[in-house]
């Protein structure tokens, strides 16, 4: 995270030293920085440069309209998974046209928002979804331009929960039975057959498992191609990981090259435009949870330091035990104890980071590093906690881009029983 450097031993933001943003939004506070955003995209843009591609930006990595935006004006396609998403892309100003539509749970008003409002097509992971979206674009007058998201029963090789792409996992058209729905695909009316999908994971820190995928999606166009099937585009989907601790994983120039390399070789392929969908690989290392220290106790066993953040506001490591940074806003020249970082939430799994070695004092500044994905995106209202603010660093500027829930509003459509 190269956007964050010490400056009279103080941590900044670019250029804005972070106990400024804490003391005028308050914390928690989740912290992006602009010039990493782009610089990030960019390294996928260069590496698809001359190519018939199209980088999509998954947005439930972080779904904030400024980081849409942001993406959109560099020309970021969007990949999707509800219909709320398709409305942020369309409140954010970007073009549905830019827009795939993933997920497996896709709802009638879902499909007919994506319908009316044209977007680019729907990755279908069901027959019964395929039929559905054939009846719904019939009965509104509408065509459907599909791909079917097969699943290549590869191991991605990362944690069991962030695993797409194996048999047992819930997502995709079984290999074995994509060709049978493609024909199927072909015979529905108001379909058109556009394309073939798949994503098998996330936080992958290997090139294999992306090959591995591509050769199955490969061998599914030949023989596509045989029946007389012809795609226009192949969507590899995403899952690049970035490092939190001590991963290596490829960078975006050595992961699609290659992808291509793969799909140069092959003329089956070769004149597809190639579609990703990056999320986590995009914003991850471009945010930060900012948090204060508000107790230090020690059970006699272990110690504790109790900050304002809790798991409702960084989900990651109660769910999936993942390990997020941890690092002293402004370090005190004071010996170092190792410490529990937990929230104030009402339960054991609300925790941080375990076992950190840090020189604390109560009132002191955290950084939480990692935390661009996945982090306000999976936040919750648990314990009637509002939702932090969020704030985006543009050099010496800060932006305020989505600001702090009022106690009030978490409780505003609810009704007492009139008697």
């Amino acid at each position: 995270m190269d956007w964050l450097e010490s400056r009279d031993g103080i941590l900044h933001a670019e250029g804005v030293a972070l106990p400024d943003i804490a003391e005028r939004f308050g914390t928690p506070t989740y912290v992006y920085s602009r010039s990493a955003i782009v610089e990030r995209w960019g390294a996928f843009a260069e590496a698809t440069a001359g190519r018939r591609a199209l980088v999509c930006y998954a947005l439930k990595a972080n779904s904030n309209l400024a980081i849409i935006d942001l993406l959109a004006r560099a020309g970021a396609g969007f990949d999707i998974v509800s219909g709320g998403e398709l409305r942020r892309v369309l409140a954010a100003g970007a073009s549905p046209e830019r827009v795939v539509f993933s997920g497996v749970g896709k709802s009638t008003a879902e499909i007919e928002l994506a319908l009316r409002v044209g977007v680019r097509c729907f990755n279908v992971e069901s027959e019964s979804e395929l039929k559905w979206i054939s009846a719904t674009a019939v009965r509104n007058g509408a065509s459907a331009a599909v791909s079917l998201r097969v699943n290549p029963d590869v191991d991605a090789r990362t944690h069991p929960y962030i695993s797409t792409g194996l048999r047992e996992n819930k997502f995709g058209v079984a290999y074995d039975q994509a060709l049978e729905l493609y024909q199927l695909a072909v015979s529905l009316p108001a379909i058109e057959v556009v394309g073939i999908d798949c994503h098998i994971g996330s936080q992958i820190t290997e090139i294999e498992p992306f090959v591995a995928a591509l050769d199955r999606l490969i061998a599914l166009v030949e023989a596509l191609e045989a029946r007389g099937i012809a795609l226009r585009h192949i969507d590899l989907g995403g899952g690049l990981g970035i490092r939190y601790d001590d991963e290596r994983p490829p960078t975006p120039r050595a992961m699609l090259d290659a992808i291509f390399a793969r799909i140069d070789a092959s003329p089956a392929v070769r004149g597809l435009e190639v579609l990703f969908e990056f999320g986590r690989a995009i914003v991850g290392n471009a945010g930060l949870l900012l948090t204060r220290v508000e107790y230090l106790k020690s059970n006699g066993e272990r110690r504790f330091a109790i900050v304002d953040a809790a798991m409702n506001d960084l989900m990651r490591p109660a769910l999936y035990d993942a390990y997020h940074r941890i690092v002293e806003v402004q370090p005190r020249d004071t010996p170092r104890q190792v410490y529990d970082v937990v929230g104030p939430i009402c339960e054991s799994g609300d925790w941080l980071g375990r076992a950190r070695s840090l020189a604390l004092a109560e009132g002191d500044l955290l950084a939480i590093l990692s935390a661009g994905a996945y982090a306000m995106a999976m936040s919750s209202n648990y314990n009637t906690r509002p939702r932090a603010a969020e704030v985006i660093v543009d050099r010496e500027t800060t932006h305020l881009v989505r600001e702090r829930e009022p106690v009030e509003s978490l409780y505003a459509l609810e009704r007492r029983l009139s008697e």
